[in-house]
């Protein structure tokens, strides 16, 4: 068993999801500069998406949809998704965005699970609360484990997958470390670099 983890946003989305419901707010300005220091990795992950996400308050939730189900993806990822499966591989995303988001795109890219967070959703907007799986600078990785134990895989016969500081965490435990149009924090810690924005590149890498 052969085991492949993308990020969501930025990786397999060209953008980030929560920058995109904060332009319905008029607030992506804001939001957008937190986002670029979390990745940049000069914020606490769990204090910059409860941040972020307190400025959605009150975003209806039909808008949440249209902008989830209407999001870039990242030339090349439907291609890349099935090559990997043709591989051998399971793919699966980690993201610190939405499942809003993940599992709507499971169903157009193809990969195999979706670990993400949950916009919390009261009277049909949002309440500005959250939750999940992906909360922590910690949790891409300690999922990692969890699934490698699961599935019987080797680290070595892992491939991760992202471009910002919340990724550090699962490179700890792949054998391929790919950093995609990534962060230097995370370029650093990466053994393979793809600057372009087409993930093909990945199955010429790996």
């Amino acid at each position: 068993m052969k085991l492949c983890v993308f990020d969501f946003d930025s990786t397999l989305m060209d953008g980030e999801t929560i920058d995109f419901l904060a332009k319905e707010l008029g607030l992506i300005k804001e939001v957008s500069a937190i986002t670029e220091q979390a990745m940049q990795g000069k914020l606490d992950f769990f204090e910059s998406l409860t941040t972020r996400v307190g400025l959605l308050k009150g975003l209806n939730l039909r808008k949440v949809t249209h902008v989830c189900e209407n999001l870039p993806y990242m030339p090349g990822a439907k291609e890349t998704i099935e090559g990997l499966k043709k591989a051998g591989y399971k793919v699966v995303v980690f993201s610190g965005g939405f499942r809003n988001a993940t599992s709507y795109a499971k169903n157009i890219l193809g990969f195999d699970a979706d670990f993400a967070n949950i916009l919390h959703v009261r009277d049909e907007h949002l309440s500005g609360m959250v939750g999940g799986d992906m909360m922590f600078n910690f949790s891409k990785g300690d999922m990692l484990k969890r699934v490698q134990a699961l599935l019987g895989v080797r680290i070595e016969d892992t491939i991760a997958v992202g471009d910002g500081a919340n990724d550090l965490s699962m490179f700890e435990h792949a054998g391929k470390r790919v950093a995609f149009c990534a962060k230097p924090i995370l370029k650093e810690a990466a053994n393979i670099v793809i600057d372009e924005k087409d993930l093909r590149n990945l199955l010429k890498s790996i």
